[in-house]
Protein backbone atom coordinates (compact mmCIF):
# COMPACT_ATOMS: atom_id res chain seq x y z
CA UNK A 1 0.00 0.00 0.00
CA UNK A 2 3.11 2.64 0.89
CA UNK A 3 4.35 2.08 -3.07
CA UNK A 4 1.34 3.05 -4.28
CA UNK A 5 0.92 5.66 -2.57
CA UNK A 6 4.43 7.06 -2.79
CA UNK A 7 4.11 6.14 -6.65
CA UNK A 8 0.38 8.22 -6.29
CA UNK A 9 2.45 11.12 -4.89
CA UNK A 10 5.07 11.03 -7.31
CA UNK A 11 2.51 11.05 -10.38
CA UNK A 12 0.57 14.05 -8.66
CA UNK A 13 3.13 15.96 -8.16
CA UNK A 14 5.05 15.43 -11.45
CA UNK A 15 1.75 16.29 -13.16
CA UNK A 16 1.05 19.52 -11.04
CA UNK A 17 4.78 21.20 -10.82
CA UNK A 18 4.78 20.96 -14.61
CA UNK A 19 3.88 24.97 -16.32
CA UNK A 20 1.56 22.89 -18.50
CA UNK A 21 -0.49 22.28 -15.91
CA UNK A 22 -0.41 25.32 -14.83
CA UNK A 23 -0.97 26.99 -18.04
CA UNK A 24 -4.18 24.80 -18.92
CA UNK A 25 -5.56 25.08 -15.48
CA UNK A 26 -5.66 28.95 -15.26
CA UNK A 27 -5.58 29.39 -19.14
CA UNK A 28 -8.72 27.28 -20.19
CA UNK A 29 -11.08 29.13 -17.95
CA UNK A 30 -9.96 32.31 -19.18
CA UNK A 31 -10.42 31.38 -22.70
CA UNK A 32 -14.05 30.04 -22.08
CA UNK A 33 -15.86 33.30 -20.58
CA UNK A 34 -13.62 35.22 -22.81
CA UNK A 35 -15.02 33.79 -26.00
CA UNK A 36 -18.81 34.21 -24.65
CA UNK A 37 -18.25 37.15 -24.07
CA UNK A 38 -17.13 38.16 -26.88
CA UNK A 39 -19.31 36.85 -29.21
CA UNK A 40 -22.39 38.45 -26.96
CA UNK A 41 -20.79 41.79 -26.79
CA UNK A 42 -20.54 41.28 -30.75
CA UNK A 43 -23.60 40.10 -31.06
CA UNK A 44 -25.37 43.26 -29.24
CA UNK A 45 -23.13 45.76 -31.25
CA UNK A 46 -23.85 44.00 -34.57
CA UNK A 47 -28.09 44.16 -33.96
CA UNK A 48 -27.40 47.62 -32.51
CA UNK A 49 -25.95 48.82 -35.71
CA UNK A 50 -27.54 46.65 -37.91
CA UNK A 51 -29.18 48.47 -40.95
CA UNK A 52 -32.39 46.95 -42.37
CA UNK A 53 -32.31 45.46 -46.08
CA UNK A 54 -34.44 46.47 -48.42
CA UNK A 55 -36.82 43.95 -49.93
CA UNK A 56 -39.08 44.68 -53.63
CA UNK A 57 -41.95 43.57 -53.73
CA UNK A 58 -44.92 42.65 -56.51
CA UNK A 59 -48.46 41.97 -55.15
CA UNK A 60 -50.62 40.57 -57.52
CA UNK A 61 -53.19 39.71 -54.73
CA UNK A 62 -53.34 42.90 -52.97
CA UNK A 63 -53.10 41.75 -49.46
CA UNK A 64 -49.54 41.82 -48.74
CA UNK A 65 -49.32 44.39 -45.41
CA UNK A 66 -45.18 44.76 -45.15
CA UNK A 67 -43.88 44.19 -42.07
CA UNK A 68 -41.37 46.65 -41.33
CA UNK A 69 -40.24 45.75 -38.31
CA UNK A 70 -37.21 43.25 -39.59
CA UNK A 71 -36.85 44.47 -42.96
CA UNK A 72 -37.33 48.11 -45.73
CA UNK A 73 -40.06 47.19 -47.90
CA UNK A 74 -40.60 48.78 -51.08
CA UNK A 75 -43.82 47.82 -53.88
CA UNK A 76 -42.61 47.81 -57.11
CA UNK A 77 -45.90 48.30 -59.50
CA UNK A 78 -45.45 46.96 -62.48
CA UNK A 79 -44.57 43.43 -64.35
CA UNK A 80 -42.68 41.22 -62.28
CA UNK A 81 -40.02 40.66 -65.93
CA UNK A 82 -39.49 44.55 -65.01
CA UNK A 83 -39.00 44.38 -61.25
CA UNK A 84 -36.02 41.73 -62.48
CA UNK A 85 -34.74 44.14 -64.76
CA UNK A 86 -34.78 46.80 -61.73
CA UNK A 87 -33.97 44.64 -59.25
CA UNK A 88 -30.67 43.17 -61.01
CA UNK A 89 -29.23 47.03 -61.67
CA UNK A 90 -29.92 47.46 -57.87
CA UNK A 91 -27.72 46.62 -54.81
CA UNK A 92 -30.66 45.79 -52.61
CA UNK A 93 -31.07 42.16 -50.95
CA UNK A 94 -34.57 40.88 -52.44
CA UNK A 95 -37.15 40.67 -54.73
CA UNK A 96 -40.03 39.60 -53.56
CA UNK A 97 -42.90 37.95 -56.19
CA UNK A 98 -46.45 37.43 -54.91
CA UNK A 99 -48.61 36.02 -57.31
CA UNK A 100 -52.49 35.67 -56.97
CA UNK A 101 -52.92 33.53 -53.98
CA UNK A 102 -55.59 31.06 -53.18
CA UNK A 103 -55.30 31.20 -49.36
CA UNK A 104 -56.16 27.81 -49.07
CA UNK A 105 -53.46 26.76 -50.76
CA UNK A 106 -50.33 29.72 -51.00
CA UNK A 107 -48.11 28.65 -53.44
CA UNK A 108 -46.24 30.57 -55.83
CA UNK A 109 -44.47 33.31 -53.61
CA UNK A 110 -40.71 33.34 -54.61
CA UNK A 111 -37.76 35.26 -52.65
CA UNK A 112 -35.45 36.32 -55.04
CA UNK A 113 -32.07 36.96 -54.21
CA UNK A 114 -28.55 37.72 -55.52
CA UNK A 115 -26.85 35.66 -52.68
CA UNK A 116 -28.63 32.39 -51.32
CA UNK A 117 -29.98 34.05 -48.35
CA UNK A 118 -29.76 32.68 -44.93
CA UNK A 119 -32.02 30.57 -43.07
CA UNK A 120 -33.57 33.25 -40.58
CA UNK A 121 -34.40 35.35 -43.48
CA UNK A 122 -36.27 32.67 -45.17
CA UNK A 123 -38.01 32.23 -41.89
CA UNK A 124 -38.62 35.70 -40.87
CA UNK A 125 -40.97 36.51 -44.26
CA UNK A 126 -42.35 32.95 -44.13
CA UNK A 127 -43.72 34.46 -40.31
CA UNK A 128 -45.19 37.28 -42.24
CA UNK A 129 -47.12 35.34 -44.68
CA UNK A 130 -48.47 32.92 -42.33
CA UNK A 131 -49.73 35.33 -39.70
CA UNK A 132 -51.22 37.44 -42.64
CA UNK A 133 -52.80 34.64 -44.09
CA UNK A 134 -53.93 33.25 -40.60
CA UNK A 135 -55.67 36.75 -40.55
CA UNK A 136 -57.52 36.31 -43.76
CA UNK A 137 -58.77 33.29 -43.19
CA UNK A 138 -59.92 34.52 -39.84
CA UNK A 139 -61.90 37.41 -41.34
CA UNK A 140 -62.97 35.04 -44.10
CA UNK A 141 -64.32 32.79 -41.18
CA UNK A 142 -65.96 35.51 -38.95
CA UNK A 143 -63.48 34.94 -36.57
CA UNK A 144 -62.20 37.48 -34.04
CA UNK A 145 -58.82 37.86 -32.27
CA UNK A 146 -60.45 37.73 -29.02
CA UNK A 147 -62.52 34.14 -29.89
CA UNK A 148 -59.55 33.00 -30.73
CA UNK A 149 -57.54 33.12 -28.01
CA UNK A 150 -60.16 32.80 -25.73
CA UNK A 151 -59.84 28.79 -27.78
CA UNK A 152 -56.16 28.18 -26.53
CA UNK A 153 -56.12 26.42 -23.61
CA UNK A 154 -52.94 25.90 -21.45
CA UNK A 155 -52.71 22.52 -19.50
CA UNK A 156 -50.07 22.08 -16.55
CA UNK A 157 -49.45 18.69 -15.33
CA UNK A 158 -47.83 18.44 -11.67
CA UNK A 159 -45.83 15.96 -10.77
CA UNK A 160 -44.93 13.91 -7.97
CA UNK A 161 -42.35 11.23 -7.37
CA UNK A 162 -43.32 8.70 -4.86
CA UNK A 163 -40.79 7.21 -2.42
CA UNK A 164 -40.73 3.46 -1.07
CA UNK A 165 -41.62 5.32 1.86
CA UNK A 166 -44.87 6.80 0.36
CA UNK A 167 -43.94 10.29 0.80
CA UNK A 168 -44.76 12.64 -2.58
CA UNK A 169 -42.36 14.94 -3.86
CA UNK A 170 -42.30 17.62 -6.53
CA UNK A 171 -40.53 16.92 -9.58
CA UNK A 172 -39.56 18.53 -12.96
CA UNK A 173 -38.63 16.00 -15.69
CA UNK A 174 -37.50 18.77 -18.12
CA UNK A 175 -35.11 19.95 -15.18
CA UNK A 176 -34.12 16.28 -14.38
CA UNK A 177 -33.44 15.65 -17.91
CA UNK A 178 -31.40 18.63 -17.84
CA UNK A 179 -29.29 17.31 -15.40
CA UNK A 180 -29.02 13.86 -16.86
CA UNK A 181 -27.53 15.54 -19.99
CA UNK A 182 -24.86 17.53 -18.56
CA UNK A 183 -23.80 14.85 -16.57
CA UNK A 184 -23.72 12.68 -19.30
CA UNK A 185 -21.48 14.77 -21.48
CA UNK A 186 -19.17 15.91 -18.46
CA UNK A 187 -18.61 12.38 -18.01
CA UNK A 188 -17.76 11.09 -21.52
CA UNK A 189 -15.42 14.17 -22.29
CA UNK A 190 -13.57 13.92 -18.83
CA UNK A 191 -13.06 9.98 -19.57
CA UNK A 192 -11.89 10.36 -22.52
CA UNK A 193 -9.47 13.56 -22.09
CA UNK A 194 -7.90 12.62 -19.03
CA UNK A 195 -8.06 8.48 -20.43
CA UNK A 196 -5.80 9.90 -23.33
CA UNK A 197 -3.28 12.00 -21.01
CA UNK A 198 -2.58 8.59 -19.15
CA UNK A 199 -1.77 7.12 -22.64
CA UNK A 200 0.50 9.72 -23.52
CA UNK A 201 2.08 9.96 -20.46
CA UNK A 202 3.35 5.93 -20.61
CA UNK A 203 4.04 6.34 -24.12
CA UNK A 204 6.68 9.97 -22.70
CA UNK A 205 7.69 7.01 -20.14
CA UNK A 206 9.04 4.34 -22.15
CA UNK A 207 11.96 6.69 -22.96
CA UNK A 208 13.38 7.34 -19.50
CA UNK A 209 15.60 4.75 -18.31
CA UNK A 210 13.71 5.37 -14.36
CA UNK A 211 10.68 3.53 -15.68
CA UNK A 212 13.49 0.29 -15.61
CA UNK A 213 14.29 1.15 -11.85
CA UNK A 214 10.75 1.41 -11.02
CA UNK A 215 9.40 -1.54 -12.79
CA UNK A 216 12.31 -3.87 -10.44
CA UNK A 217 11.56 -2.46 -7.31
CA UNK A 218 7.19 -2.83 -7.28
CA UNK A 219 5.00 -5.07 -8.05
CA UNK A 220 2.87 -4.30 -11.59
CA UNK A 221 -0.38 -4.14 -10.36
CA UNK A 222 1.15 -1.54 -7.80
CA UNK A 223 2.47 0.24 -10.61
CA UNK A 224 -0.52 0.93 -12.31
CA UNK A 225 -2.83 1.69 -9.34
CA UNK A 226 -0.60 4.16 -8.32
CA UNK A 227 -0.07 5.77 -11.75
CA UNK A 228 -3.67 5.96 -12.48
CA UNK A 229 -4.91 7.18 -8.79
CA UNK A 230 -2.34 9.96 -9.00
CA UNK A 231 -3.34 11.34 -12.64
CA UNK A 232 -7.03 10.61 -11.59
CA UNK A 233 -6.27 13.09 -8.21
CA UNK A 234 -5.00 15.38 -10.71
CA UNK A 235 -8.04 15.12 -13.02
CA UNK A 236 -10.03 16.12 -10.40
CA UNK A 237 -8.18 18.80 -8.90
CA UNK A 238 -8.22 20.87 -12.29
CA UNK A 239 -12.11 19.72 -13.15
CA UNK A 240 -12.79 21.31 -9.58
CA UNK A 241 -10.45 24.36 -10.67
CA UNK A 242 -12.31 24.93 -13.90
CA UNK A 243 -15.69 24.50 -12.23
CA UNK A 244 -15.37 27.46 -9.91
CA UNK A 245 -13.05 30.00 -12.24
CA UNK A 246 -15.05 29.48 -15.30
CA UNK A 247 -18.22 29.83 -13.09
CA UNK A 248 -16.92 32.78 -11.12
CA UNK A 249 -15.06 34.54 -14.80
CA UNK A 250 -18.45 34.22 -16.70
CA UNK A 251 -20.42 35.79 -13.97
CA UNK A 252 -17.88 38.76 -14.01
CA UNK A 253 -17.48 39.39 -17.74
CA UNK A 254 -21.26 39.30 -18.07
CA UNK A 255 -21.37 41.44 -15.37
CA UNK A 256 -18.93 43.68 -16.48
CA UNK A 257 -20.31 44.21 -20.51
CA UNK A 258 -23.44 44.96 -18.86
CA UNK A 259 -24.85 41.99 -20.79
CA UNK A 260 -27.52 39.47 -18.78
CA UNK A 261 -26.59 36.17 -17.85
CA UNK A 262 -29.14 33.30 -19.50
CA UNK A 263 -30.87 33.45 -15.64
CA UNK A 264 -31.62 37.16 -15.86
CA UNK A 265 -32.68 36.83 -19.35
CA UNK A 266 -35.15 34.32 -18.25
CA UNK A 267 -36.44 36.39 -15.59
CA UNK A 268 -36.84 39.28 -17.93
CA UNK A 269 -39.15 37.47 -20.21
CA UNK A 270 -41.54 37.02 -17.21
CA UNK A 271 -42.20 41.03 -17.49
CA UNK A 272 -45.71 40.96 -20.37
CA UNK A 273 -48.26 42.70 -20.69
CA UNK A 274 -51.27 40.60 -19.34
CA UNK A 275 -51.14 40.52 -15.87
CA UNK A 276 -52.73 37.30 -15.32
CA UNK A 277 -50.10 36.24 -17.73
CA UNK A 278 -47.45 37.96 -15.34
CA UNK A 279 -48.63 36.09 -12.81
CA UNK A 280 -48.96 32.74 -13.95
CA UNK A 281 -45.38 32.74 -15.49
CA UNK A 282 -43.91 34.07 -12.32
CA UNK A 283 -45.57 30.99 -10.36
CA UNK A 284 -43.71 28.03 -13.14
CA UNK A 285 -40.90 29.92 -12.82
CA UNK A 286 -41.08 30.35 -9.21
CA UNK A 287 -42.29 26.47 -9.05
CA UNK A 288 -39.51 25.19 -11.39
CA UNK A 289 -36.59 27.05 -8.90
CA UNK A 290 -37.62 25.48 -6.18
CA UNK A 291 -37.69 22.12 -7.76
CA UNK A 292 -34.36 22.56 -8.98
CA UNK A 293 -32.71 23.75 -5.05
CA UNK A 294 -35.00 20.90 -3.86
CA UNK A 295 -32.74 18.35 -5.50
CA UNK A 296 -30.56 16.13 -3.47
CA UNK A 297 -27.52 18.02 -4.42
CA UNK A 298 -25.10 16.19 -2.87
CA UNK A 299 -26.20 13.05 -3.70
CA UNK A 300 -26.20 14.43 -7.13
CA UNK A 301 -22.90 15.01 -6.44
CA UNK A 302 -21.47 12.31 -4.85
CA UNK A 303 -22.74 10.19 -7.82
CA UNK A 304 -20.64 12.54 -10.11
CA UNK A 305 -17.40 12.31 -8.51
CA UNK A 306 -17.94 8.34 -7.54
CA UNK A 307 -18.67 7.38 -11.46
CA UNK A 308 -15.97 10.21 -12.83
CA UNK A 309 -13.47 8.50 -10.82
CA UNK A 310 -14.37 4.85 -10.98
CA UNK A 311 -15.05 5.32 -15.27
CA UNK A 312 -11.79 7.54 -15.56
CA UNK A 313 -9.54 4.55 -13.18
CA UNK A 314 -11.33 1.52 -15.35
CA UNK A 315 -10.48 3.21 -18.77
CA UNK A 316 -6.95 5.03 -17.33
CA UNK A 317 -6.44 1.12 -17.06
CA UNK A 318 -7.14 0.16 -20.37
CA UNK A 319 -5.37 3.69 -21.95
CA UNK A 320 -2.02 2.60 -19.74
CA UNK A 321 -1.93 -0.86 -21.22
CA UNK A 322 -2.25 0.68 -24.85
CA UNK A 323 0.46 3.46 -23.81
CA UNK A 324 3.21 0.50 -22.85
CA UNK A 325 2.48 -1.60 -25.36
CA UNK A 326 3.18 1.14 -27.92
CA UNK A 327 5.72 3.43 -29.08
CA UNK A 328 3.67 6.18 -30.15
CA UNK A 329 0.15 7.69 -30.21
CA UNK A 330 0.27 7.04 -34.20
CA UNK A 331 0.46 3.05 -33.45
CA UNK A 332 -1.54 3.39 -30.07
CA UNK A 333 -4.72 4.23 -32.99
CA UNK A 334 -5.53 0.43 -33.89
CA UNK A 335 -5.81 -0.31 -30.42
CA UNK A 336 -8.14 2.91 -29.31
CA UNK A 337 -10.96 1.90 -31.27
CA UNK A 338 -12.21 -0.94 -29.42
CA UNK A 339 -11.48 0.81 -26.25
CA UNK A 340 -13.65 3.97 -27.31
CA UNK A 341 -16.57 1.91 -28.45
CA UNK A 342 -18.71 1.05 -25.15
CA UNK A 343 -17.97 4.73 -24.46
CA UNK A 344 -19.45 6.02 -27.33
CA UNK A 345 -22.34 3.35 -26.97
CA UNK A 346 -23.05 4.97 -23.71
CA UNK A 347 -22.89 8.32 -24.96
CA UNK A 348 -25.64 7.93 -27.67
CA UNK A 349 -27.61 5.36 -25.41
CA UNK A 350 -28.03 8.28 -22.84
CA UNK A 351 -29.83 10.30 -25.59
CA UNK A 352 -32.18 7.28 -27.32
CA UNK A 353 -32.65 5.13 -24.39
CA UNK A 354 -31.89 6.27 -20.97
CA UNK A 355 -33.17 10.06 -20.98
CA UNK A 356 -36.29 8.79 -22.92
CA UNK A 357 -37.03 6.22 -20.84
CA UNK A 358 -34.63 5.84 -18.05
CA UNK A 359 -36.07 2.90 -15.53
CA UNK A 360 -36.48 1.10 -19.28
CA UNK A 361 -34.59 -2.55 -19.47
CA UNK A 362 -31.85 -1.56 -21.39
CA UNK A 363 -31.05 2.04 -19.46
CA UNK A 364 -31.21 -0.25 -16.29
CA UNK A 365 -28.73 -2.54 -17.45
CA UNK A 366 -26.38 0.10 -18.85
CA UNK A 367 -26.17 1.81 -16.17
CA UNK A 368 -25.21 -1.67 -14.31
CA UNK A 369 -22.68 -2.99 -16.94
CA UNK A 370 -19.25 -1.22 -15.77
CA UNK A 371 -18.34 0.02 -19.53
CA UNK A 372 -21.09 1.93 -19.45
CA UNK A 373 -22.48 2.51 -16.14
CA UNK A 374 -20.19 6.07 -15.64
CA UNK A 375 -22.52 7.48 -18.55
CA UNK A 376 -25.60 5.65 -18.36
CA UNK A 377 -25.95 6.27 -14.62
CA UNK A 378 -25.45 9.74 -14.63
CA UNK A 379 -28.21 10.20 -17.02
CA UNK A 380 -30.55 8.21 -14.57
CA UNK A 381 -29.32 9.59 -11.22
CA UNK A 382 -31.83 12.33 -11.17
CA UNK A 383 -34.88 10.44 -12.11
CA UNK A 384 -34.15 8.52 -8.76
CA UNK A 385 -32.55 4.82 -8.98
CA UNK A 386 -33.24 2.22 -6.63
CA UNK A 387 -30.52 1.71 -4.19
CA UNK A 388 -29.86 -2.01 -4.99
CA UNK A 389 -29.10 -1.17 -8.92
CA UNK A 390 -26.80 1.84 -7.52
CA UNK A 391 -24.78 -0.78 -5.47
CA UNK A 392 -24.73 -3.23 -7.40
CA UNK A 393 -23.18 -0.65 -10.15
CA UNK A 394 -20.95 0.83 -8.06
CA UNK A 395 -19.81 -2.67 -6.72
CA UNK A 396 -19.25 -3.86 -10.47
CA UNK A 397 -17.43 -0.55 -11.03
CA UNK A 398 -15.16 -1.22 -8.49
CA UNK A 399 -14.71 -4.55 -9.30
CA UNK A 400 -14.01 -3.69 -13.14
CA UNK A 401 -11.48 -1.16 -12.33
CA UNK A 402 -9.41 -3.39 -10.35
CA UNK A 403 -9.89 -6.13 -13.09
CA UNK A 404 -8.71 -4.00 -16.20
CA UNK A 405 -5.77 -2.58 -13.73
CA UNK A 406 -4.73 -6.21 -13.05
CA UNK A 407 -5.09 -7.03 -16.91
CA UNK A 408 -3.10 -3.78 -17.83
CA UNK A 409 -0.30 -4.41 -14.93
CA UNK A 410 0.64 -7.49 -16.78
CA UNK A 411 0.75 -6.09 -20.29
CA UNK A 412 2.60 -3.10 -18.68
CA UNK A 413 5.26 -4.82 -16.87
CA UNK A 414 6.51 -6.67 -20.51
CA UNK A 415 5.42 -3.89 -22.89
CA UNK A 416 7.14 -0.79 -20.86
CA UNK A 417 10.46 -2.38 -21.16
CA UNK A 418 9.87 -3.44 -24.96
CA UNK A 419 10.88 -0.44 -27.78
CA UNK A 420 10.55 -0.70 -31.66
CA UNK A 421 8.23 -4.17 -31.26
CA UNK A 422 5.63 -4.77 -33.63
CA UNK A 423 2.65 -5.03 -31.79
CA UNK A 424 -0.63 -6.63 -32.69
CA UNK A 425 -3.50 -8.13 -30.33
CA UNK A 426 -1.64 -12.08 -30.40
CA UNK A 427 1.66 -10.15 -28.64
CA UNK A 428 -0.65 -8.25 -26.14
CA UNK A 429 -2.25 -11.91 -25.47
CA UNK A 430 1.33 -13.28 -25.44
CA UNK A 431 2.35 -10.74 -22.93
CA UNK A 432 -0.30 -11.26 -20.77
CA UNK A 433 0.17 -15.00 -20.34
CA UNK A 434 3.71 -14.75 -19.42
CA UNK A 435 4.73 -15.55 -16.34
CA UNK A 436 7.17 -13.86 -13.61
Amino acid sequence: MNKILLIMQREFLNRVQKKSFLIATILIPLIFPAIMGLLAYVSRQQNKNAIKETIHYVDESDFFIPDTSEYKFNQFHGSIKDARAAYDKSDDFALLYIPKLNIEHPDGITLYTKISPGIDDVSRIEHIFESQIKDLKMRKLNIDQKTLDSLKTTVTINTFSVGDDGKEKSSNSKILAGIGTAGGILMYMFIFIYGAQIMQGIIEEKTSKVVEVIVSSVKPFQLMMGKILGLASVGLLQFLIWIILITTLTIGVFGYLGIDTPQQQAMQQISVDAAAQQTAMKSELAKSMSEFYSLPWGYIAFCFVFYFLGGYLLYGALFAAVGSAVDSPAEAQQFMFPITIPLLISYLSLFMFVLQGHDDAISVWLSIIPFTSPIAMMGRIGFGVPLWQLALSMILLIAGFVLTTWVAGRIYRVGILMSGTKVNYKVLAKWFMMKG
